[in-house]
């Protein structure tokens, strides 16, 4: 029997309103404007797995990583942690429990530290708002447990945020993370940031952090690199959407959606395998005013008329999923 996932996401939607002031639109005589973040974007997480989202800058990862950790409510859907829902939530101490197995580790460790506070008393605050030390003798002994595990010296407890690299600074975030001993940890670009040889350290630390905490992730990134490194299945995401999932594998080996195929010729040919590739052409188009039909359609090699009119479903075969007319028809 299947073990029920430990994240499910159904039909996540976030609508923001980017309309003018009401009496300027009033004067411009002109209707309010609404930008579809993300829409109806749906998954599952088991124990223990990574799921990557991937897609180019304004495919909406982040929107959907801030709703999932519950720091954006969604216009629409559901967001249910170990069978929890975490908006449906009436209690605040049953949402206050729900809280304390996820974390969120931001894109710049800097901006996500507070400058005037030292390293330990930053690690130690989820353990002091979630009351997981009896005093503060426990308290200061688990934040330099912590500090251990992700590679840092006990004493770089007394320092400030400043006196750190930014590979150091993002082992402290991790720490921070860590320290209300969650499950479930979302990680919005963790490494972008940073140098190539520090990513590479990161990533490690965060592989075998998982390994020996059995965490899930769920990470965000637009570095395929990255996401082949840390992966256990993919899902691409455009324009609000997602086209397709896969596990990371079959996806860098095979992929089916256009999109994807077109992501994935950008890569550099280390092996010069001499496989023709295709360049990305065109931009994203305005999701204030987004194509009719599949959103892609303009930028598609592959797009026919059922293209241009509806949007094609998600459709489930044995294990991966592809949103595309092109795909279903035999095209491609």
């Amino acid at each position: 029997m299947t073990a029920p996932p430990l994240v499910k996401v159904e039909g996540l939607t976030r609508v923001f309103d980017v309309s003018r002031p009401w009496l300027e639109r009033t004067l411009a005589r002109e209707g309010r404007r609404l930008l579809t973040a993300a829409d109806g974007v749906s998954f599952s997480i088991a124990r223990g797995e990574t799921l990557a989202l991937v897609g180019e800058s304004g495919s909406g990862k982040s929107t959907v990583a801030r709703m999932t950790v519950g720091l954006l409510q969604p216009s629409a859907g559901r967001v249910t942690i170990d069978g929890i829902d975490m908006w449906a939530t009436a209690r605040q101490r049953e949402r206050q429990r729900l809280r304390r197995r996820l974390q969120m580790i931001f894109q710049d460790p800097f901006a996500s530290l507070n400058p005037r506070w030292r390293v330990a008393r930053i690690v130690a605050d989820p353990i002091k708002a979630f009351g997981l030390a009896k005093d503060w003798h426990e308290r200061e002994h688990r934040v330099a447990e912590l500090l251990r595990l992700v590679g840092l010296d006990p004493a770089d407890g007394a320092k400030y945020p400043h006196e750190f690299s930014g590979g150091q600074r993002q082992r402290i975030c991790i720490a921070r993370a860590l320290s209300s001993m969650p499950e479930f940890l979302v990680c919005d670009e963790p490494t972008s940031a940073l140098d190539v040889s520090v990513q590479a350290q990161i990533l490690n630390l965060m592989r075998d952090l998982q390994d020996r905490l059995g965490l899930s992730y769920l990470f965000i990134s637009h570095n395929l690199a990255v996401v082949r490194h840390m992966a256990t299945r993919i899902g691409v995401m455009y324009l609000g959407r997602i086209v397709e999932t896969a596990p990371a594998a079959e996806l860098f080996e095979a992929p089916r959606h256009p999109y994807t195929r077109m992501l994935l010729d950008a890569l550099p040919d280390l092996g010069m395998t001499g496989r023709p590739r295709r360049p990305i052409e065109g931009e994203t188009p305005n999701p204030i005013a987004p194509p009719p039909g599949c959103a892609f359609h303009p930028r598609c090699p592959h797009a026919y008329e059922p293209c241009r009119v509806d949007v094609p479903a998600l459709v489930q075969r044995g294990g991966r999923a592809v949103a595309c007319y092109a795909v279903d028809t035999g095209r491609i």
